[in-house]
């Protein structure tokens, strides 16, 4: 799935929380998240943001993976470039690589190319301290894919940090985040061992995830060619929708998820609203019956 709605949320809710921890600062003026239209020919990337503070402009990009068309090093270079030629100040660019990977391309820094030259800062999550992430609830949902020798009890205390948020809202979304960032690295059964059932359909920022699944599959679609895109975008719908069902109704069986997988993109989508009204799996079947 994409985490590109997550992401943004996070750092749109709480964007002195990410500059505090990747300047390793207390700054206390106020961050703007900055619209950028960056002319020339448009760049597609994941989890992109560029936050406005005081004289400097930081740039974070997100990658669940290291592949990337044009590659990250250049990529960075052609953004730093149209971000200079436009604000003519300091950019702090820094590439937050979210899975796992052995490859050597998340060790990459820098851009290279005979007499040009260009670095940036790299982060593996997974080779962070969770300690870090744990100072703020705006970082909670980083800090399951932080580095531990005991990643369930991780989890857990992540879970019971999250459960003494005082406000409502912000530990509904919170929560959220958790639970879909944890799917990188654990399985569903186990996420759902340490979080509330219905925490998914109260989240503002799951529900925003479900309207938009569409939209950004078909926009994956046209990236990465018609029908892989449109298969790959059906596949990321049916895993939220199964997730939503999950968390409602507990566990469904392979035929009601086999009707599920053979739902259209505009069938799913009405699922996952209708869902939001099911007391039990016969409801579910009523629904897909009909």
């Amino acid at each position: 799935m994409s985490y590109d709605s997550i992401l943004k949320f996070l750092v749109e809710d709480s964007p002195e929380v990410f500059v505090n921890w990747l300047l390793d600062t207390d700054i206390q003026e106020e961050v703007s998240i900055l619209n950028i239209e960056l002319n020339l020919e448009p760049i597609r990337a994941d989890g992109l943001f560029f936050l406005g503070i005081a004289e400097k402009i930081l740039h974070i990009e997100f990658q669940t993976s290291v592949q990337s068309k044009p590659p990250i090093p250049l990529r960075m270079l052609d953004y730093w470039v149209r971000l200079y030629r436009q604000y003519e100040t300091n950019i702090e660019q820094v590439v937050i690589y979210l899975k796992p990977s052995t490859s050597p391309d998340v060790f990459i820094n820098q851009f290279q190319v005979q007499n040009t030259s260009h670095q940036y800062r790299v982060i593996r999550l997974w080779e962070e301290s969770p300690e870090l992430f744990l100072q703020s609830p705006a970082l909670y949902p980083l800090a399951v894919l932080a580095k531990s020798e005991q990643p369930e009890q991780l989890l857990q205390q992540i879970a019971d940090q999250v459960a003494k948020i005082g406000d409502k809202r912000e530990q509904n979304n919170v929560s959220a985040c958790v639970q879909l960032l944890a799917g990188i690295k654990f399985d569903l059964s186990l996420i759902n061992l340490y979080f509330r059932d219905d925490i998914m359909q109260e989240s503002v920022v799951y529900n925003q995830i479900m309207e938009k699944g569409i939209q950004q599959g078909i926009q994956q679609g046209i990236q990465q060619g018609i029908q892989q895109g449109i298969q790959q975008a059906k596949g990321h719908e049916i895993h939220l929708v199964m997730r939503l069902l999950q968390k409602k109704l507990g566990n469904i069986n392979s035929e009601l998820e086999r009707k599920i997988s053979n739902l259209s993109f505009l069938e799913l989508e009405k699922l996952a609203e209708d869902s939001l009204d099911f007391q039990s799996q016969s409801d579910l079947i009523n629904w897909l019956n009909q």
